[in-house]
């Protein structure tokens, strides 16, 4: 009796784990890529405002914007990365 229901409880969880797994990934991609966009949005829309007010506006904008890029990459493919997941 006991080792059926240690049976029983380890195909529970063989059959119900994977398909709690998956949508818990996609999630957790899809609110990263996110926080990232804003991120991103956030750090590029500061830059631009603080660019003009800064003797240095050039370098300020350069590095910025550079940085909010690389921030909205890692969003995208954080993106990217749950669409896979989920078709697969």
């Amino acid at each position: 009796m006991i080792s059926n229901i240690g049976h029983k409880s380890r195909q529970f969880i063989h059959h119900v784990v994977p398909g709690v797994i998956r949508p818990l990934r996609v999630l957790w991609n899809e609110v990263i890529g996110f926080i990232f966009l804003v991120l991103a949005g956030t750090i590029i829309v500061s830059t631009i405002r603080r660019a003009g007010d800064d003797p240095n506006g050039f370098w300020v904008m350069v590095f910025g914007i550079g940085f909010g890029l690389a921030m909205a990459g890692f969003g995208l493919s954080s993106f990217l990365r749950a669409r896979k997941i989920s078709r697969s």
